[in-house]
């Protein structure tokens, strides 16, 4: 499994254990016949107060810049979470998330987001009907088993070479969220989305060079790739 060719994945490493001692688990993986559950309900709240560079930033970073890069139409985020990046995709664009409580917010933002099973019983479930897949901070949560089965069941909601974004935290992030299962940087994400038969298109750090990372809570990892045409 990718996870387990990378060395920033090693059990022992310090980024790999829970910070702070917390002892919830990951959602485990869903049963035959279900979609992966996936969730930014983890993510701590970032209306903390802030200092140093991060006050300098927007509280949130809702990625739309980088959707825009690769020309995104219609959006599937899965672990869409209160629905801060989907309010601003294109219309048309689904949110999926394994919370209740974080599908009803969107819902009464005016947002189209539903839960895993609705996803795949809705209308919305048909091949290539996305231009675009986004997850943010959701796959250092899960294990290789988890991420491949996620990215298995997604992808093919995107068209022949729709673009995917995947997104997780670098240091600072990393050690600041809630039980992440291990630090997921560049070498691992392109695992996953080779692993998943997608094309990397490119990889880089944002909003800040990758050093930034080390102390800018909300400095990522972000993979470009392609669904091939």
């Amino acid at each position: 499994m990718p996870g387990r060719t990378d060395s920033s994945a090693a059990t022992g490493s310090p980024d790999a254990r829970p910070p702070g001692g917390d002892s919830r688990t990951t959602t485990a993986a869903c049963p035959t016949g279900t979609a992966p559950a996936a969730s930014t309900v983890r993510l701590p709240a970032d209306r903390e107060r802030r200092t140093g560079p991060a006050r300098l930033l927007p509280a949130r970073t809702p990625y739309r810049r980088q959707l825009r890069r690769i020309g995104a139409g219609r959006v599937l985020e899965i672990g869409c979470g209160d629905g801060d990046t989907l309010a601003g995709c294109a219309p048309g664009s689904v949110g999926v998330d394994h919370d209740p409580q974080s599908v009803a917010h969107c819902q009464s933002r005016g947002l189209t987001a539903c839960t895993p099973d609705a996803f795949l019983a809705g209308p919305h479930a048909r091949p290539g009907t996305f231009d675009a897949l986004l997850t943010a901070h959701v796959l250092e949560h899960l294990d290789d088993e988890q991420v491949e089965g996620l990215l298995r069941a997604y992808v093919p909601y995107v068209r022949p070479g729709g673009g995917v974004l995947l997104i997780t935290p670098q240091e600072a992030g990393h050690r600041a969220g809630p039980t992440p299962v291990r630090f997921t940087d560049f070498t691992l994400l392109r695992a996953f989305a080779e692993s998943a038969g997608l094309l990397v298109r490119r990889t880089y750090s944002s909003p800040l060079p990758r050093p930034a990372g080390m102390l800018l809570r909300s400095n990522v990892f972000v993979l470009v790739g392609q669904v091939p045409r």
